[in-house]
């Protein structure tokens, strides 16, 4: 090769690998934080390992959920306020693998960016860590890619991968039947479902990210911004102790979408929509969109972000055990054996 003296570098074509470094360094005492039983070794390996049998499994069967954070991102940049979407991306995954009977393992995530900001993608990455943290499962890898072009100034995106596990035969859903009474446990605001229409109605309403909430304390971008609510343990404890059929993760779809999937063929849903208050920032959205109540009930949470459909003769046991979980628990109605979703009542 030539050992031109004017070469170029990595660098100058806008990848810089001493910053990447930097990144993994900052983030090692994240990650350790997240060292769970089964955990074999820590980031820098070209895969990353980890041991079933240590962690308590003699026959099981594997689990696996990806998501991302989707428009919410937005916000995030645009503010600032990127601590919270890290936790976002943990909840959308194990969120969704809890509703199959898995206790999460291990998570890994995809930061990609035009140009590595190491303190701002270290935040977000120390926010995935508390996600795994609260959730039980390790962060034992990930991919940071700078890729100049392909992102505007300061834009980045995010994807997460996490594996569980539950036993053979423990799987979810199983024995759902008419007569089951649905919980309904609350929501900590939007999540993260439906932000394109979030910032289409912010527009609509003439407001910044840095003006007032209406509804709560602090600006609007920071409520706004305000984490996905993690289930996992609560939910598990909940099937753990017994009775429960099924778990809805109420995401992009909302209560119309999502509780049929976990349903079996030929049945349905009564849902009361007087069993839960509609939290304000719900009931800001649809004033200021003057959305109709189906269009809110399939594209929001509007208030419930998880469902369990649970044996009658435990309803009231496996309330009482959510509660003390730290959980707010709503009885929403029951299974039906005539297949659609049946709302009674208003949300407003």
């Amino acid at each position: 090769m030539s050992d031109g003296k004017n070469g170029i570098t990595y660098a100058d074509a806008g990848v810089d690998i001493d910053a990447g470094n930097a990144l993994v360094d900052r983030i090692k005492p994240a990650a350790k934080r997240t060292s769970r039983t089964g955990t074999v070794a820590g980031l820098g390996g070209f895969g990353a390992l980890f041991d079933l049998k240590a962690a308590g499994y003699s026959d099981p069967v594997l689990v696996a959920a990806t998501d991302g954070v989707g428009t919410k991102l937005r916000i995030a940049i645009d503010t600032g306020h990127v601590d919270g979407v890290g936790i976002d991306l943990v909840a959308m995954c194990v969120n969704d693998l809890v509703c199959q009977g898995a206790e999460p393992l291990f998570f890994l995530d995809y930061f990609a960016t035009g140009k590595l900001d190491t303190e701002s993608a270290a935040r977000v990455i120390e926010g995935i860590a508390e996600g795994c943290v609260r959730s039980g499962c390790a962060l034992i890898g990930g991919e940071t890619a700078e890729m100049p072009g392909m992102y505007p100034a300061g834009d980045f995106d995010l994807a997460g991968f996490a594996v569980g596990a539950m036993e053979r035969g423990s799987e979810l859903p199983a024995g759902v039947a008419e007569g089951d009474v649905l919980l309904g446990l609350a929501s900590d605001g939007v999540h993260s479902n439906g932000y394109s229409l979030v910032r289409k109605l912010v527009e609509v309403s003439g407001l910044g990210w840095e003006a007032d909430c209406p509804w709560a304390e602090g600006s609007l971008g920071e409520v706004l911004l305000t984490p996905t609510r993690l289930y996992v343990k609560q939910a598990l404890a909940a099937v753990r102790a017994g009775g429960v059929h099924a778990l809805a993760h109420i995401t992009g779809g909302g209560l119309t979408e999502n509780l049929p999937r976990v349903l079996p063929e030929g049945m349905g849903a009564t849902i009361d929509l007087g069993a839960w208050d509609l939290p304000p920032v719900f009931k800001w959205m649809a004033e200021i969109g003057g959305m109709a109540q189906a269009e809110m009930l399939k594209t929001f949470n509007c208030g419930i972000g998880m469902v369990l459909a649970v044996d009658a003769a435990q309803a009231e046991a496996l309330t009482a055990l959510l509660r003390a979980e730290g959980e707010t628990v709503h009885t929403l109605g029951t299974v039906t054996g005539t297949p659609g979703m049946v709302y009674e009542g208003a949300l407003l």
